[in-house]
C-alpha cells in the first residue's frame, strides 16, 4: 500500500490549504446538489397518482435517482483520478441541470424514471467535490474538514424533503425540478469562478481505472467494512423517509404536504452533530462511535413503530415521538457515514476518487434498495413492516461491527 503520509504531504501544499469560506462553499455546493436525490422520497405520494403509478411501484420513483447516483459513483467519479476535476464537475453539473429541467415536463412514469436516473448519475459530482476538500485539509484535520463539508451534505439531504414538499404544496411537484434546474445552473457558474483546478497524477486509461475498482475493494478491508455498514444504514434511512410521508398522511395525523414539510424539517436537526463525528474519528473513537450510531438507529425505528401505532387523534405525543425518532435516525446515519468517509479517505490519497466512488456507490445501492422496499413493505403490512425491516438493517450493521472486532486498526 502507498505511504499515506507521503501522499498527503504531496497534495497539501500551503497554498492549497482549505480556508473557512472555501469549506463553506464546498458544504453549500454538496447540499444544493444532493437535494435532487432525496426530494422524490417526499414527492412519491404526488408523483405516483399524477402519472398513474400504484403505491408499490411508487417506490421506484425514489429509487431511480439513488440508483443513478450509484451508477455515477462507479463509472463517473473514478474519472476524478484521471481528468482535471474542475472541468469534470462543470460538465456533470450542467448535465444535472438539463436532466432536472426535462424531469419537470416528463409525461409518463417511464420517461421520468429514465431522466431521474440520469439526474442521479450527474449528481455524483458531489463525490468529486468532497475528496478535493479532503485533499486541501491541514494534516491531522481530515475529520474536521470532512465533517464540516458533510454537514452541508446532510443539511441538503434533510432539507430536500421539506423544501420539495413546500414547493409541491404551492405549485406542484414539477415545480421542484424547475427550481432545482435553475439552482444547478447558478451553482455551476459560481464553482466555475471559484473552484481550484486539480489535475490528478494518475496516468492510466479509463478502462484500467474502472478495473482497478475491483482491486481496491479486494485490497482494502476497511473500505469493504465501512461501505457495507453504510449501505445497511442507508437502506434503513431511505425506507423510513420514503414511507413516513405516507404514514403521516393517514389518521390520526392527517398531515398535508405543508405539515409533512414541517415534520421533515425537524429531522434536519440531526445534521448539527456531523462535525462531532468527524472529530471523534480524529481522536481514535471510530469503533465506539460507530456502534453507538447503529444502536441509535435501531432504537429510533423501535420508537417510530410504537408511536406510529397510535390510533387516537386526541394526543399530540405520537407525532412528537415520531419526530424524535426521525432526528435519532438521522444522527445515526450521519455518524456512520461521516466516520466511514473519514476512514476511507485515509487509505490511498492517489485513489481518493475511486475510493469515494466505491464507498458512496455501495451505500447508495443500499439506499435504492431501501426505497424500493418501502413501497413493497407499505403495500404488504404498512408502517410496522417498514420499521421492522429498517431495524433489521440496523441489527445487520451491528453484526458487522461485532465480526470486525476491536482489533481492526483503521475504520
Amino acid at each position: 500500500m502507498p505511504d499515506t503520509n507521503d501522499g498527503q504531504l504531496a497534495e497539501r501544499l500551503p497554498a492549497d490549504t482549505i480556508t473557512g469560506p472555501q469549506t463553506l462553499l464546498f458544504a453549500a455546493s454538496v447540499g444544493i446538489i444532493v437535494t435532487n436525490l432525496f426530494a422524490p422520497q417526499t414527492l412519491v405520494g404526488l408523483i405516483g397518482p399524477s402519472l398513474g403509478a400504484d403505491a408499490a411501484s411508487g417506490g421506484l420513483v425514489a429509487m431511480a435517482t439513488l440508483l443513478g447516483y450509484a451508477a455515477g459513483l462507479f463509472f463517473l467519479v473514478p474519472l476524478a483520478d484521471l481528468a482535471e476535476n474542475r472541468a469534470l464537475i462543470m460538465r456533470m453539473l450542467l448535465t444535472a441541470a438539463l436532466a432536472a429541467g426535462v424531469a419537470a415536463f416528463a409525461p409518463t412514469t417511464a420517461s421520468l424514471l429514465i431522466v431521474l436516473f440520469i439526474l442521479g448519475a450527474a449528481c455524483s459530482a458531489i463525490q468529486i467535490l468532497v475528496p478535493i476538500a479532503a485533499s486541501m485539509a491541514p494534516l491531522g484535520q481530515d475529520g474536521r474538514v470532512i465533517g464540516d463539508v458533510m454537514s452541508g451534505l446532510m443539511v441538503g439531504i434533510l432539507l430536500a424533503r421539506p423544501l420539495a414538499s413546500l414547493i409541491a404544496d404551492a405549485w406542484g411537484w414539477r415545480a421542484f425540478y424547475g427550481v432545482s434546474a435553475s439552482a444547478l445552473v447558478l451553482l455551476t457558474i459560481v464553482l466555475a469562478v471559484t473552484l481550484p483546478r486539480r489535475q490528478p497524477a494518475a496516468k492510466s486509461g479509463y478502462p484500467a481505472l474502472i478495473a482497478s475498482l475491483i482491486q481496491l475493494l479486494h485490497d482494502e478491508p476497511v473500505l469493504r467494512r465501512r461501505a457495507l455498514t453504510a449501505s445497511l444504514v442507508m437502506a434503513a434511512f431511505s425506507l423510513f423517509w420514503t414511507s413516513v410521508a405516507l404514514r403521516l398522511a393517514l389518521p390520526p395525523f392527517g398531515l398535508g404536504q405543508r405539515g409533512i414539510a414541517l415534520f421533515a424539517l425537524v429531522g434536519a436537526g440531526g445534521a448539527a452533530v456531523t462535525p462531532l463525528f468527524g472529530r471523534a474519528g480524529d481522536r481514535g473513537w471510530t469503533r465506539s462511535a460507530t456502534i453507538a450510531c447503529h444502536l441509535m438507529l435501531i432504537g429510533a425505528l423501535a420508537l417510530a413503530a410504537w408511536a406510529g401505532a397510535a390510533v387516537s387523534a386526541t394526543s399530540w405525543w405520537p407525532l412528537v415521538l415520531i419526530g424524535v425518532s426521525a432526528v435519532l435516525l438521522d444522527i445515526g446515519v450521519t455518524g456512520d457515514q461521516t466516520l466511514g468517509r473519514r476512514a476511507i479517505n485515509l487509505l490511498q490519497p492517489k485513489a481518493r476518487g475511486r475510493l469515494n466512488g466505491l464507498f458512496v456507490g455501495i451505500f447508495f445501492i443500499g439506499g435504492a434498495i431501501g426505497s424500493m422496499l418501502a413501497g413493497i413493505a407499505w403495500a404488504w403490512a404498512g408502517w410496522p413492516a417498514v420499521c421492522s425491516i429498517g431495524a433489521a438493517f440496523g441489527v445487520a450493521a451491528l453484526l458487522v461491527d461485532w465480526i470486525a472486532g476491536p482489533s481492526s486498526r483503521r475504520g
